[in-house]
């Protein structure tokens, strides 16, 4: 059974590889997307290659619905969108990736059922397709090379759909239980700056502060563990010794 979780349906329309089907199975399952969608597929139904690709996500493709038509797979749908990388000669609201599925998750929370349409591998959705759509899906690819495989274009939009309904930070740090403390770094402060004193370091004379307060606002910058302190300590007593070998 498909999850209860609210999302859109991803058709398939008029896929011509089983391989391709599979692939975009995988992709919408990374992304938590199990509403899989089917318009005559041009190697039938059920597939092998398909399931074969699919690896572990082979149960969307078990639950898929499949469809005689676009006009069928989206009958009871409030708003449909189409990807497309081609112009067309339509007059309909163009999103993003990215601004289609935050439209999608509002529509959704609003309690409207969404679909979004994906074409055949060989050249993509024909107008008669994308006239059933309320919108179109573009992705911002390189003009000279716009073709998207079919599953890459779900990926793509799965993910997008899944940062639209997932709170992630752009940036994290990985948690560590062994953060060094202001002392601690201190300490290893002071013992870089007295062992580059002996060696000469900082000169000439007059640039000396100025060239300590930059080294300590270097450690006072970096995210340190114990564990790195411990090594920059051994790094910097093993540099001594084998300078005083040397001696």
């Amino acid at each position: 059974m498909p999850t209860d979780t609210p999302q859109p349906a991803f058709v398939l329309v008029r896929p011509q590889m089983g391989e391709n089907i599979g692939a975009a199975a995988r992709a919408m399952w990374n992304f938590g997307l199990d509403r899989m969608r089917i318009t005559s597929p041009r190697d039938g139904w059920p597939n092998q290659k398909a399931v074969a690709m699919a690896s572990g996500a082979g149960r969307l493709l078990d639950e898929a619905i499949l469809c005689d038509s676009t006009a069928q797979a989206v009958e009871d749908c409030t708003y449909v969108y189409a990807t497309t990388a081609r112009q067309r000669d339509l007059t309909k609201p163009v999103f993003t990736p990215e601004a289609a599925m935050i439209d999608a998750r509002d529509r959704i929370a609003a309690g409207g059922k969404v679909a979004v349409l994906f074409g055949p591998e060989r050249a993509g959705l024909e107008n008669e397709d994308i006239v059933r759509a309320n919108a179109i899906i573009s992705v911002p690819v390189n003009p000279d090379f716009p073709s998207l495989n079919l599953g890459q274009c779900v990926l793509l939009t799965g993910y997008e759909w899944r940062r639209a309904t997932q709170e992630a930070a752009p940036q994290t740090m990985q948690a560590a239980d062994d953060w060094a403390s202001r002392t601690e770094i201190e300490k290893l402060g002071d013992h870089y700056e007295q062992r580059l004193e002996e060696a000469g370091f900082f000169f000439p004379d007059h640039k000396s502060d100025s060239m300590k307060l930059n080294l300590r606002n270097l450690w006072s910058r970096m995210p340190f563990t114990q564990a790195d302190v411990r090594m920059l300590h051994g790094i910097m007593r093993q540099m001594v010794r084998w300078k005083e070998r040397g001696d």
